[in-house]
């Protein structure tokens, strides 16, 4: 035996502790279904000697693949091992041998056991010992004595079958080594789904061989061949991951249009889309070369990509085209077609016939749904769980990708809590005998669209404050977090289809004002006293049965108008993993701390063992920015920011002018991480110096954070004065050492019993208020916690 032990293997036998929600230190994520522990502890010892094993099947490549990540885990070089080990460190045991292509209902399973005779990873197809491969992987550790995996018996499996992640190669062309490497990352979250986005307005990545000028004049040159296509396929297969792509039809067609123009709705000519946004160009629908263009290209397409679903898009169909067409509206009243709507259901149903011909399933957004398809069909919903309740009701299956779009800077938090299955109200909203409400109605304006209303009601109950939100068109949801920091201004919580919206208002009389803070951006707000709660719209909540049949999962999407292939690690990773767990692990694993704290553990340990890239591309652009491989006083400033939550980026690049595919990613805010983790950390020393002033070891760390900040601001200053990208973040080191003095103050006033006078107080809010500005697409994220601070004075 080529290990060592600390502990008889005869103690697993007694008093073993089980976790059905994450405990202890493990660094696991996903956090598998079944986890026990002896109580005594113990843990296997490792050594260059370790061997690793495969029976029952041949996973071509694994062996050395792992062997290799061990290796870099432990920063050994590995013996080399005999083709058949007599007694290998670890045995993976698969039960029968099943398609080395996944498929949906592929078996996950898999069972883990480590004691001192070894590992034994049990699985009933290779499927499932991938998963565990990864699990283990994840519980290999180094301490102050060795490296070591602890003994455990984890059984498990995945909670919904389909658990993905969307990558856009159409904005910003995606190199082969990065989409590989995002494989890496998908097997290693456990997931089981790459959704390959290959064409759209800004360009056409599929090489078509019947069609070559879409290629040679909607690409810039920027493809991928159906050999290195099919590459990627057996990629991923090898890892245990279905690639379904993605053709976008009959809308975001502007591609097409350069190309082939004869097959669009309106005559050209057509040249190159460079914006962001939706585009006039459709498929003209009434015309059977259309039909023919679809089936030679579903055909190039099944025969590159063996899964049996294929994403037609469908979303986000602007039908002026349609309207202004006199042919196409004649073809609507000859069909018996009543909108535009219905036509997109009439090629829909057209196109889902060329797919079954090829063998293949429909998948689109959204916009697809429509009780005339066949229930095979697979709706994927950007719309939210609203959307996503009709069609489970309707017997139609769907997966979620609303609130898991990890394009946008969001806290991790809020794609955890980021629930597939839509959830009623259990009659919170209703008034109870002897309550009182009081409701009002908002408007939002937002930089880009139209203003978000809607009402919200907040009801003084029997057990304290509740309430409810009503956004328009929208079904109500319950509020969380109701504080009400002077007798006429409030705050709450709620999670939305925008992030997680915290408004702070004030009510003068009948008038309502202040602002709706949409992740960390704050978003002026108005309204009035309504008299009467409104009605609002409940939820459509499927019924058990519909969830377990109808409700297969998920996808993380990262969309590329903010993002290319330098960016994209940085942006997916590690914040996939939380969602990963979302799909994965048992419904009541919702533990935020918890759940934060395995995260920086498997955050490492990806970049470690896995190779993905999230640090080497942050400290690459901070290099580049501080023109100096002494990057730390950079990265300690950035730590007090956070680039602008929501699409508020996005947003303002429209107002300014530079929404397009030539706008730089070069900026601070492009380096930064969606969520700064040192703000996220005092926050919760904030939290529990206010809940217990005299709580000295918080106010400490809290001092010493701000102290940080505070004194790094001449080190940083020099570097943002050396490059013109940099420029720009001028006033916002001066106001966060400003900031980082004040809070200081505040807690020097909280430890020692001190109020601030009125006037003081009023002259900070103004500080904090002026810094909390977005300025040059980055918000200081250091304000919040301050801001408790000065409310709790």
């Amino acid at each position: 035996m080529h290990f060592r032990h600390t502990l008889l293997a005869s103690s697993l036998l007694f008093s073993c502790h089980t976790f059905a929600a994450p405990a202890g230190d493990l660094p696991l994520m996903p956090w598998p279904q079944q986890v026990e522990q002896p109580a005594q502890g113990g843990k296997l010892v490792l050594d260059r000697r370790l061997t690793l094993h495969i029976s029952g099947d041949y996973l071509a490549g694994a062996e050395q693949r792992w062997r290799q990540r061990i290796a870099r885990q432990t920063g050994w070089e590995l013996e080399p091992q005999p083709e058949q080990p007599a007694n290998p460190t670890i045995r993976v045991n698969i039960e029968k041998v099943v398609n080395a292509q996944p498929l949906l209902d592929s078996d996950e399973s898999y069972r883990l056991e480590v004691t001192a005779q070894g590992v034994i990873l049990n699985a009933h197809s290779r499927f499932g010992a991938m998963r565990g491969m990864e699990t283990l992987l994840q519980l290999i550790q180094n301490d102050s004595q060795n490296s070591f995996i602890p003994f455990i018996t984890i059984s498990d499996q995945p909670r919904f079958p389909w658990r993905g992640v969307l990558i856009d190669s159409a904005r910003h062309f995606m190199p082969l080594e990065t989409i590989k490497r995002q494989i890496d990352g998908i097997a290693a979250a456990r997931m089981n789904v790459f959704h390959w986005h290959l064409t759209d307005d800004q360009g056409w990545r599929f090489a078509s061989n019947h069609y070559p000028q879409l290629q040679q004049h909607a690409s810039d040159g920027l493809f991928y061949t159906q050999e290195q296509m099919k590459a990627v396929v057996r990629y991923a297969a090898d890892r245990g991951i279905r690639v379904v792509p993605e053709l976008d039809l009959p809308g975001h067609a502007s591609a097409i249009a350069v190309a082939m123009p004869e097959l669009i709705s309106a005559p050209g000519p057509y040249s190159m889309e460079r914006g962001w946004g939706v585009f006039k160009p459709l498929l003209d629908p009434t015309r059977d070369e259309v039909y023919q263009f679809i089936d030679t290209l579903v055909g190039e397409m099944a025969e590159v990509f063996p899964d049996p679903y294929l994403h037609i898009g469908g979303d986000e169909v602007d039908a002026s085209q349609w309207k202004a067409s006199p042919p196409i509206q004649q073809f609507m009243q000859q069909h018996n077609l009543q909108d535009e709507h219905a036509l997109q259901a009439y090629f829909n149903a057209r196109v889902e016939k060329i797919l079954e011909k090829h063998q293949r399933q429909m998948v689109g957004w959204d916009e697809i749904y429509h009780p005339d398809l066949p229930r095979s069909i697979l709706i994927q919903s950007w719309q939210g769980q609203d959307a996503l309740g009709k069609v489970a009701k309707d017997n139609f299956r769907g997966i979620l990708s609303t609130g898991f779009y990890l394009d946008q800077p969001q806290s991790t938090a809020y794609h955890y809590r980021n629930e597939v299955a839509p959830h009623g109200l259990d009659g919170a909203d209703r008034l109870q005998a002897n309550e009182h409400a009081q409701s009002w109605q908002f408007s939002m304006p937002r930089l880009k669209g139209s203003a978000v209303e809607g009402s919200f009601t907040l009801i003084d109950g029997h057990n304290g404050w509740r309430g409810f939100i009503d956004f328009n068109g929208k079904s109500r949801r319950m509020v969380r977090d109701i504080h009400w920091l002077s007798p006429h201004q409030f705050s709450f919580s709620v999670d939305s289809w925008m992030g997680e919206v915290q408004p702070v208002v004030s009510i003068s009389g009948e008038q309502l004002s202040g602002y709706m803070r949409v992740g960390n951006v704050r978003y002026p707000t108005s309204g009035s006293k309504l008299a009467q709660i409104p009605a609002g719209i409940q939820p459509v909540v499927p019924d058990e049965q519909q969830q377990q049949e109808n409700l297969l999962g998920g996808e993380a999407a990262l969309w590329a108008e903010n993002i290319n292939a330098s960016l994209l690690d940085s942006k997916l990773w590690p914040r996939a993993f939380a969602v990963a767990e979302r799909l994965w692990s048992a419904k009541d694993v919702t533990d935020e701390a918890n759940m934060y704290r395995r995260l920086a553990a498997v955050d490492r340990w990806s970049a470690v063992s896995v190779g993905l890239q999230q640090h080497a591309q942050t400290q690459s652009q901070m290099m580049r920015l501080a023109n100096s491989s002494d990057i730390v006083p950079l990265q300690i400033f950035s730590e007090a920011l956070e680039p602008a939550q929501y699409y508020t980026r996005q947003h303002l690049k429209f107002q300014a002018g530079n929404y397009h595919q030539f706008e730089p990613l070069n900026r601070l805010a492009d380096a930064l991480p969606a969520e700064s983790e040192k703000v996220r950390l005092l926050d919760q020393q904030v939290d529990a110096l206010i809940a217990d002033r005299g709580n000295r070891q918080a106010a400490q760390v809290i001092r010493q954070q701000l102290t940080r900040w505070q004194s790094n601001i001449p080190q940083v200053l020099p570097l943002i004065e050396s490059h013109y990208q940099l420029k720009a973040m001028q006033p916002l080191a001066s106001q966060v050492a400003q900031i980082s003095e004040m809070g200081i103050a505040l807690v020097n006033a909280i430890e020692s019993h001190r109020a601030f006078g009125a006037n003081e107080v009023a002259q900070m809010q103004a500080i904090l208020d002026q810094a909390a500005k977005t300025q040059d697409e980055v918000v200081i994220a250091l304000v919040y916690p301050v801001e408790k601070l000065l409310r709790a004075n």
